[in-house]
């Protein structure tokens, strides 16, 4: 028996239950057939993308003369290009673009410029939430902030006022991503003591991206030039985040301590693989197929699709439809006992089921 074979000789886990017969670490024989990059094709892919993105921002630019509500939609698309400019530097930071690490990570120092993103820094801070995504004891760096339900139950007024702030979907959504890509990204914040390389990744993008603003804004007017910046990078922000959020965020997502954490378990099902319509998945550089990306993540995005393809079962596997990934948006807690994640409402009403009752005389 093959290990795919053994792998597929399972039955779906119900809700609640452990993880399938055959590990989820038997896919990594497997996948590892996918994981060499094509130089060619990255170069392709990142020209079909960088190309895009100057001419769309000129376009965006120019429009301001005209109509900024014709900037708008413009700006619109330069940020879907923006958000796949990102994908690449993410896989520059796994090494899945290039064969050689200097390439990958020299492409994905100087897309940080325009994505707002220190390389170094951030591939730092997204090797940590590869490391321990799903893991209860180690939250809080490269991931969204998820309380159980008895740890938010176990909060004060005041910080249950700021957990339900942070989770509603105009900041986790709107302000959030902003702040994050604006303010966030310009100091090593959560590495400060980790070493000086990330200083230099913070200070050297900073530099960077004030270059680009100065001349940009010599070049065409700093009302021009802001306004399209602004717009683009925001949205771009805002949907970076929207696709982290729904790839880790769905009821059925995998969580436990340390003694009962195990890294594929959590990767495969703690993943969702986002079935986005195709032109969607083409702009978001197929980082939808997250399960198999975080399971393997040395496979460059543009072959993610033959995986799908050449194993079709893990089509199945946590698949969520575009329709379906806005319900997730009221998931709040991770509920320890029934493992899944639950809104505000259910975890309020298991605390009434569960509190004692009283007796009469």
């Amino acid at each position: 028996m093959t290990n795919e074979d053994q792998f597929m000789n399972y039955t779906h886990r119900a809700q609640g239950s452990g993880p399938p017969e055959a590990p989820a670490r038997n896919w990594i024989k497997i996948l590892a057939a996918y994981r060499h990059p094509s130089p060619v094709r990255s170069l392709f892919e990142l020209t079909v993308t960088l190309v895009p993105i100057l001419l769309l921002w000129g376009a965006a630019v120019w429009s301001t003369s005209a109509s900024y509500w014709l900037t708008l939609p413009i700006s619109v698309i330069a940020s879907g290009f923006l958000v796949r400019l990102f994908m690449i530097q993410h896989d520059c930071s796994h090494g899945a673009f290039f064969k050689s690490r200097r390439a990958n990570d020299w492409t994905g120092r100087l897309i940080g410029v325009l994505t707002l993103t220190p390389y170094d820094l951030w591939k730092r801070s997204h090797q940590v939430h590869h490391g321990a995504q799903g893991n209860l004891d180690q939250r809080g760096v490269g991931d969204i902030l998820t309380l159980t339900v008895d740890e938010y139950n176990g909060r004060t007024f005041a910080g249950r006022l700021a957990y339900r702030l942070y989770r509603n979907p105009f900041v986790l959504f709107g302000a959030g991503p902003i702040f994050i890509f604006l303010l966030h990204h310009r100091l090593p914040v959560g590495f400060l003591r980790a070493g000086f390389k990330y200083w230099v990744s913070a200070m050297g993008t900073n530099i960077a991206i004030a270059i680009l603003l100065i001349t940009g804004i010599v070049a065409v007017g700093w009302l021009p030039f802001l306004v399209t910046y602004l717009l683009i990078t925001s949205m771009a922000a805002i949907i970076g985040v929207w696709l982290f959020y729904v790839q880790h965020q769905f009821e059925d997502t995998v969580w436990d301590t340390s003694d009962n954490w195990q890294l594929h378990e959590a990767a495969l099902y703690g993943s969702s693989f986002y079935d986005l319509p195709p032109p969607l998945r083409w702009m978001t550089a197929n980082i939808g197929i997250h399960h198999v990306h975080h399971l393997y993540s040395r496979i460059p995005f543009y072959r993610l699709p033959d995986v799908l393809r050449d194993h079709p079962r893990l089509a199945e596997t946590g698949r969520m439809k575009l329709g379906e990934s806005f319900k997730t948006t009221r998931l709040k807690l991770w509920d320890t006992l029934g493992r899944r994640l639950v809104t505000f409402e259910a975890a309020r009403a298991m605390r009434r089921n569960a509190a004692p009752r009283s007796v009469k005389p």
